[in-house]
């Protein structure tokens, strides 16, 4: 069974001599009543605690203990085990000389028990903890060591279509929040000898499954062991979900931009793994975690792949251009409405005076009127029962718009950008990227309301500094523009054909290229393939 750092901590620390002590009231005893008892002890009691005794008729009528929790486990496979046990406890054998526990315990796991995957363990903290995690163990009277049984299991979400990443051609399957259930997902589709799948267990209570998936020889070998080196590092009482792995091994924690990507399919989990990427699979998320990770991939979505290139060329030259949209259009409308009149036809300048009279608050405080009361609609449709929340948001924007312009609080022309501006927020396929433009959004309002265009421009520069400073793992973070690698253009704003890419991604290493940790290591290129 999977162990971490944390297990077997137990007790007060600093008091000399407590680790030996624990220990050894941990051992599983010979008496099979004292081990039960505290196994009971150490999982608190519960009605969920299932446990079934049986006496061997043709090795002394040796006495042997069946424990598992009731819910997490496959009640096919415990039914199964338990008619092969009544019955072989039963049956009669003639090669029963010398017999006693250790010949017991021999047949049990050499012949009677149908289960798969089989381990012992010694003490009571590792059988208790294999139970929580869906295992049956079976104790026998007088023997020291437990049998473990993988016999996990019961109610889960089967394999659906992804919720926030849907696509018109493409598979319609999905991850789920058990996490066996996704490994298998990525090898039904990936069949190389290759794969790696390595486990961890983070958190104290929660002792969460991890999985860090690879292929060997095409992943970089310092940012495998980079991401070992940061999960290893995580100290935390419960993982809920990918997220909280997610706060923890990012390179940098202020910033908007994710600097890790989120995936529920399959699908593009293995085109990350075979284009040199690590996924980290977290049990009880359908949301696997990419790293590293580059601006462009968040506006790249499966179905490119699967349409034909000019069509997926079109797509993401849309998609940027609706970030650039979502981003930037509300303060453009102030600074010019506001500083720079003289750069709009004359007509529209004075059918825009036209609306804007009577309005009592400026530019900006209008579009921050606007853009917040987008935002709780936004929220609440979210919030709402998944039966009215659309209609409540789109309702509630057309009854709020049309009120606010009839009222003269708010122009309709204003009506019109915000409008704009939040569809433009929907078309990128990343919603971690779609949120950091609605925040960038704001601080641009304010630059444009203060100082013009003079103020979106200094904003813009900053945050391309900023953007250029970023790094995923060690990569940078706005590669292939920059450092400008042109073999990794042919999948950035354009898709060439399929035959035109023979080549995988090529990852730049520098000596400005080290973990931001100081791990003192330097990633080198990333192995080419035809």
């Amino acid at each position: 069974m999977p162990t971490d750092k944390h297990a077997g901590h137990s007790g007060k620390e600093g008091s000399p001599g407590s680790g030996q002590t624990i220990q050894a009231e941990q051992v599983l005893l010979p008496d099979l009543d004292s081990n039960l008892e505290r196994l009971h002890r150490f999982l608190g009691g519960g009605e969920d605690i299932v446990c079934r005794t049986l006496e061997h008729r043709s090795f002394n009528r040796t006495r042997y203990a069946l424990l598992y929790i009731d819910g997490i486990v496959d009640g096919v496979a415990i039914s199964t085990m338990l008619l092969g046990l009544l019955e072989d406890a039963n049956a009669s054998y003639t090669e029963t000389e010398g017999a006693g526990e250790p010949n017991l315990y021999r047949h049990l796991t050499e012949r009677s028990i149908a289960i798969g995957k089989l381990s012992d363990v010694n003490t009571i903290e590792q059988a208790g903890y294999a139970m929580l995690e869906g295992c049956s163990v079976l104790l026998v009277d007088g023997c020291l060591r437990a049998i473990v049984m993988d016999t996990t299991g019961g109610e889960t979400r089967a394999v659906e279509e992804p919720s926030s990443q849907t696509v018109i051609r493409g598979p319609k399957e999905g991850f789920t929040e058990n996490l066996r259930t996704n490994t298998s997902l990525i090898r039904r589709i990936i069949k190389s000898p290759d794969l790696r799948f390595e486990y961890k267990m983070i958190g104290r209570q929660t002792r969460t499954n991890v999985a860090v998936v690879y292929l060997e020889g095409i992943a970089e070998r310092e940012v495998i062991n980079e991401v070992h080196r940061r999960l290893d590092k995580i100290d935390i009482d419960g993982v809920l979900e990918s997220g909280y792995i997610e706060e923890f091994i990012q390179d940098r924690a202020f910033t908007p931009f994710p600097l890790l990507q989120n995936t529920e399919r399959p699908d593009a989990a293995c085109g990350a793994l075979l284009e040199g990427q690590v996924v980290i699979m977290v049990s009880g998320t359908p949301f696997s975690l990419i790293a590293p990770v580059t601006f462009a991939k968040f506006f790249q979505s499966s179905e490119d792949y699967y349409q034909r290139y000019d069509i997926a060329t079109f797509l993401r030259i849309i998609r940027m251009t609706s970030f650039f949209i979502s981003m930037l259009l509300p303060s453009l409308y102030i600074a010019i409405t506001t500083f720079h009149q003289e750069m709009l036809p004359t007509s529209l300048l004075i059918s825009l005076a036209a609306q804007r009279e009577g309005i009592p608050f400026p530019a900006l405080l209008e579009a921050f009127l606007m853009e917040i009361t987008f935002e709780i609609l936004r929220e609440a449709g979210v919030r709402m029962p998944r039966i009215i929340g659309p209609a409540i948001s789109i309702v509630g924007a057309l009854v709020l718009g049309q009120a606010a312009v009839q009222a003269g609080i708010i122009s309709a022309a204003m009506v019109i950008v915000v409008s704009f501006t939040a569809i433009a927020s929907f078309v990128i396929p990343a919603v971690n990227m779609g949120i950091a433009a609605r925040l960038i959004r704001f601080v641009l309002m304010i630059l444009a309301g203060t100082f013009g265009l003079f103020g979106i421009m200094s904003g813009l520069m900053l945050l391309l500094a900023h953007l250029c400073g970023l790094r995923s793992f060690g990569k940078p973070y706005m590669m292939p523009f920059s450092p400008f690698v042109a073999s990794n253009m042919k999948d950035v704003l354009i898709r060439v054909p399929w035959w035109a890419m023979r080549k995988r991604p090529t990852n730049i290493a520098s000596d400005s290229n080290k973990f931001r940790e100081g791990a003192g290591q330097k990633p080198r290129p990333d192995q080419e393939g035809a």
